[in-house]
């Protein structure tokens, strides 16, 4: 089966660090991913740079990006502003994303989960007539760092409502890492039985987010982002740590049998770079463990 993954690096993975990245690092770092056979492509989030400066000078991002034919690049949004942002930057998909907690809503994006549902299902039309791709994602589906434990029920219901607009798909993000395999394969199988793609975002703050992968992926889940080098990280989730690494999740469905189209090489040397431009060692396993050809099962 093929699984599309999401790179979000040059965004969720980079909105954390302290260190931060010109726009041009950045463009060459969605090049880079591009290069390795990565077939979309977060490549900036248009959010209000006072709050996020690690994000500033998404239209520059957008505007060097070599843009590859295969390759789709997405701009994130919080907001209806951030949208227009996006398109007009020639972003080919928008990733609007709000929070199913009331506390979260407010403090990651000042909202509410009524509004930020009711903008969910605006956007959707709005992405229409502009002829670009939306995905609408759901964030801390498996758990609130401020309200604790999501009931099922709720993530459901969102994701019905937001679900007859008819996104390209619904993503259930995992924000701060608290999800297990089973909880996320009974909220998967439940959210497609809505008609809609789904989609899954997971951090590793536990050490469980490449168990999750899999398990989305047993449930019927076709998409998965991650993050080249395992970086990330949620400025308004306290605690929050990096996103699955993204040549670490190839590793693990390459040898599942999986097909990806990415070149695992190319994107375990596109880490190691990253790394180099952060000045730091990155968290992902695989850029420094190499590859093995796993037994066929």
């Amino acid at each position: 089966m093929r699984i599309e993954i999401v790179d979000v690096g040059p965004r969720d993975g980079l909105q954390n660090e302290d260190e931060t990245l010109s726009p041009k690092t950045r463009a060459e770092l969605c090049d880079r991913l591009a290069a390795a056979g990565v077939a979309r492509v977060e490549a900036a989030s248009f959010v209000n740079p006072k709050l996020v400066p690690q994000m500033a000078g998404a239209e520059e991002v957008m505007a060097r990006i070599d843009r590859h034919p295969n390759t789709t690049y997405a701009g994130l949004a919080l907001n209806q502003r951030g949208y227009e942002r996006a398109v007009e930057a020639g972003a080919d998909e928008v990733r609007y994303a709000f929070p199913v907690t009331e506390t979260f809503a407010k403090k990651n994006q000042n909202t509410t989960v009524e509004e930020g549902a009711a903008l969910a299902e605006r956007l959707v039309e709005r992405a229409r007539l502009d002829g670009v791709r939306v995905s609408i994602t759901l964030s801390a589906a498996f758990g609130c760092p401020f309200e604790g434990r999501v009931e099922p029920k709720v993530v459901r219901d969102l994701a019905e409502r937001v679900g007859v607009a008819k996104p390209d798909e619904i993503v259930l993000a995992d924000t701060i890492g608290v999800g297990v395999p089973n909880q996320v394969r009974a909220l998967v199988k439940g959210v497609l039985g809505f008609g809609t793609a789904v989609g899954c975002h997971f951090h590793d703050t536990r050490n469980t987010g490449m168990a999750n992968a899999a398990a989305a992926i047993e449930a019927g889940a076709t998409v998965l982002d991650a993050s080249v080098g395992g970086t990330g990280g949620c400025p308004f989730a306290p605690k929050a740590t990096g996103n699955i690494a993204t040549e670490d999740l190839v590793y693990l469905l390459h040898g599942m049998g999986h097909e990806t189209g990415i070149d695992l090489d190319a994107l375990i040397e596109c880490a190691k770079w990253l790394s180099e431009q952060l000045g730091k060692e990155l968290p992902g396993q695989v850029h420094k463990a190499g590859k093995f050809e796993p037994v066929a099962g």
